[in-house]
């Protein structure tokens, strides 16, 4: 059985978020499609869920693994065809429609079969164009780890029967991480919108019995950095003026939007000690006080070249005390704002939890879900291999997801932090004592990925997989496989699955 490359499907399937590509490339290429794993349903005219629908955040528990902030429903009585996906789920959302948004993969498994069929649907005959009636594109698929056999099942059937493709693998998302990392053994950390997977990886496998789950993720970060910018009055002002403030919920969203902004524009530094950012006594930069005590041109001097070396004494002062403040001007709807350090700690509640109890509305998060630090959620899943295993698991920690794209630095802020949970005694010796903690990333050699962080570590992953394993007889079902086995066919061609 072999396919060719350029009709092989790479479909990197998140909890939150869903990236494809197609075709195989000598070069390999970063996805082409990228959309939000979400689908969304118009309510009735009287605003009332469908009949027989289940609210999934009402049936889980908060120190659930598999709980989630982002609302998931089961609408029994919903098609496929239903849903809306994608732009035209945008576009109704703008629109201010009245429409029930769902995220059937936010919780780590597959809530509503027909919503993951409407998303993959959306990305395989919309988006990439296949046509269904000839369909010549294998598909490889990669999910999130340790399904249950029932659904692997499932999917394989869904990708076979509903969209008629020409063949179908199914990778684990953090093999295919740990892939793409040039590496067999390690630790996979994850970071989502609402989560944190950590995947212990031992030779190629999954160390199932030690996966762990962290309820920190992005959301977090976002609504932290907000939160301490409710103390930079400069900002607070042009968003909530006097003459017309905002209610304090309105306020925090377009907080939040701007944090976002501010993030993608690249402008959240990591400290590389892996030490928080030292606060001030109000733990923000007090940029009203600047600008009313006339330095309003060293703001503006900070976003300029270092002085030249024929600047006087007087300009190099002023040169750091710029440096110092480490001032940046954001333009964001139509407003110049001024930014201290207190950007710098977007990422802190990954490390320390207990920040986020100082939100309003937030303050049992942490408690309630026993959430841990990132440092304490790592070491506890090393801790539950076999000894002669963690060495090899240490070699190779590998922070993802798709905050790496424009936070850089959060490995080694992690790896530093983890330090003090292996042994460093050099009079001790011993074949199983871990001596030091390694960083993975993506390889140079991929050069459409230099820049993106780790954030396509699962896509370049699986198209790695692809590239190796679609000439040959092995990981991919064809059709006459399925046609004679059925939907267990996919165990049989990757028993790791198991």
């Amino acid at each position: 059985m072999t396919f060719r490359d350029s009709n092989v499907v790479i479909i990197d399937t998140g909890r939150t978020s869903i990236k494809a590509g197609l075709g195989l490339h000598e070069l390999l290429k970063t996805p082409t499609v990228e959309i939000e794993a979400r689908v969304g349903l118009r309510r009735s005219a009287s605003g009332a869920l469908p009949e027989g629908t289940i609210d999934h955040a009402t049936h889980s528990s908060a120190s659930s693994s598999t709980f989630s902030s982002l609302a998931q429903y089961t609408i029994p009585s919903a098609s496929v065809n239903d849903y809306l996906v994608g732009t035209q789920l945008d576009e109704a959302l703008a629109a201010g429609q009245d429409i029930l948004v769902s995220w059937p993969f936010a919780s780590g498994n597959v809530v509503d079969w027909t919503q993951a069929e409407a998303l993959w649907k959306h990305v395989l005959f919309t988006r990439l164009q296949r046509r269904r009636v000839q369909n010549e594109s294998p598909v490889l698929l990669s999910i999130a780890a340790g399904l249950p056999r029932t659904s692997y099942e499932r999917i394989c059937q869904i990708f076979f029967e509903r969209f008629n493709v020409a063949g179908f693998s199914l990778l684990e998302r953090p093999m295919a991480q740990i892939y793409a990392a040039n590496s067999l053994s390690g630790v996979v950390v994850d970071v989502d919108y609402d989560t944190t997977d950590v995947t212990p990886i031992y030779d190629g496998f999954i160390v199932r019995s030690a996966h762990t789950c962290s309820q920190i993720g992005l959301r977090d970060c976002q609504n932290y950095l907000a939160y301490l910018l409710r103390g930079n009055q400069s900002v607070v002002s042009a968003f909530s003026p006097t003459d017309a403030p905002l209610s304090s919920e309105a306020l925090h969203a377009i907080l939040v939007d701007f944090v976002q902004h501010v993030v993608q524009k690249g402008h959240i530094k990591v400290q590389s000690t892996g030490e928080a950012v030292v606060e001030d006594d109000t733990g923000v930069t007090d940029i009203a006080a600047i600008l009313v005590a006339g330095k309003e041109k060293a703001i503006l001097e900070g976003q300029k070249k270092k002085a030249t070396a024929k600047a006087n004494a007087a300009e190099q002062a002023r040169a750091k005390e710029i440096e110092a403040l480490d001032l940046l001007t954001v333009e964001f709807r139509g407003h110049s704002l001024t930014l201290g350090k207190e950007r710098h700690r977007f990422y802190e509640p990954l490390f320390d939890p207990a920040l986020l109890d100082k939100i309003p509305g937030n303050e049992n998060r942490s408690k309630s879900d026993g959430c841990q630090p990132l440092q304490s959620t790592v070491a506890h899943a090393v801790r539950l291999l076999d000894l002669d295993q963690r060495p090899y698991v240490w070699s190779g920690l590998f922070v993802t997801g798709d905050i790496t794209r424009h936070v850089r630095g959060l490995g080694i802020t992690l790896q530093n932090r983890l330090g003090h949970y292996i042994l460093s005694n050099s009079d001790i010796q011993s074949d199983v004592q871990t001596r030091s903690i390694r960083i993975l990333n993506l390889p140079e050699y991929f050069p459409e990925y230099r820049d993106t962080g780790e954030q396509y570590a699962a896509f370049l992953g699986a198209s790695i997989t692809s590239k190796v394993s679609c000439n040959s007889n092995q990981n991919y079902v064809s059709k006459s496989e399925y046609s004679s086995t059925g939907p267990r066919s996919i165990i049989q061609n990757a028993p790791s699955l198991l």
